[in-house]
């Protein structure tokens, strides 16, 4: 088991930057990628963004390649999503994601954060 923690979402204009963190407590001596999906008012649960347990792999979804950047500090449990160059299109709620194993997927494992807003204004 593990458990989600996300922090860091709010109001920024767009053309600015947010940084989203989760912290992930239980069983992180196992090896598990990390991602991020988000959730806008009427749509599907989207592919944010992945990276891999140790770092070395990362996987974006198309509407974010070039702005947002996944990161990783296993000493710290934590995972990152620096997300630069906002657009209203990027509002919605962002959601933390773990899945045990060493491999990378755009693909949901079982373990998931609460949510964290993010609302960029035009």
């Amino acid at each position: 088991q593990v458990q989600l923690v996300e922090s860091g979402g709010g109001l920024v204009q767009a053309g600015g930057s947010l940084r989203l963190s989760c912290a992930a407590s239980g069983r992180t001596s196992s090896p598990y990628s990390m991602g991020w999906f988000r959730q806008a008012p009427g749509k599907e649960r989207e592919f944010v963004a992945a990276i891999s347990w140790i770092g070395e792999s990362t996987r974006y979804g198309d509407s974010v390649k070039g702005r947002f950047t996944i990161s990783r500090d296993n000493a710290k449990n934590t995972v990152y999503l620096q997300m630069d160059s906002l657009k209203p299109e990027d509002t919605a709620v962002y959601y933390c994601n773990a899945r045990f194993g060493v491999g990378i997927t755009t693909l949901p494992g079982n373990y998931w954060g609460q949510g964290t807003q993010v609302t960029v204004s035009s």
